[in-house]
């Protein structure tokens, strides 16, 4: 029996083996959602809106509405298909947290939970994750700061 040593492309994994031919096919390995979307442009590819059509829709627009329906497209992409049951209180929905006039100048990400039940955020800005509301309030923070602030 010979042995052939292949090395797999990195970002790459086996997807099959033609034992007739030798043909080997490989596939790309998924990405996570937050390895995917680094820039509005992305969510925007992730969530099948065209960047020009979504400009035009924002005209006439306050800064802060504008903001409003960035986040919207972002929790979406990043959920990707999860949404929030509030029936379900058991279910954890989570969401960026910011100090406002932190030494830093800008908001400082935070998150928390209470054993009550209470809303402080639209339902629709919510994140299935502590890892995805932490990854969006840091990095789409202007857009945070566009639809929080004056």
């Amino acid at each position: 029996m010979k042995t052939l040593k292949i090395e797999i492309p990195e970002g790459f994994k086996v997807d099959s083996f033609d034992d007739k031919t030798g043909e080997l096919k490989f596939i790309p390995i998924p990405k996570t959602v937050i390895e995917r979307i680094k820039t509005f442009d992305d969510v925007l590819n992730e969530t099948g809106f065209d960047k020009e059509e979504f400009k035009q829709s924002l005209k006439g627009l306050d800064k802060d509405e504008k903001a409003y329906r960035k986040l919207k497209l972002l929790a979406a992409a990043l959920n990707e298909d999860w949404v929030p049951d509030w029936n379900n209180s058991s279910e954890y929905k989570y969401y960026p947290w910011f100090r406002m006039g932190s030494a830093s100048g800008g908001f400082s990400c935070d998150d928390y939970d209470f054993w009550y039940s209470r809303s402080s955020v639209g339902s629709r800005l919510c994140f299935k994750s502590r890892e995805l509301a932490e990854y969006a309030g840091k990095q789409f923070e202007t857009i945070y700061k566009d639809f929080l602030t004056l």
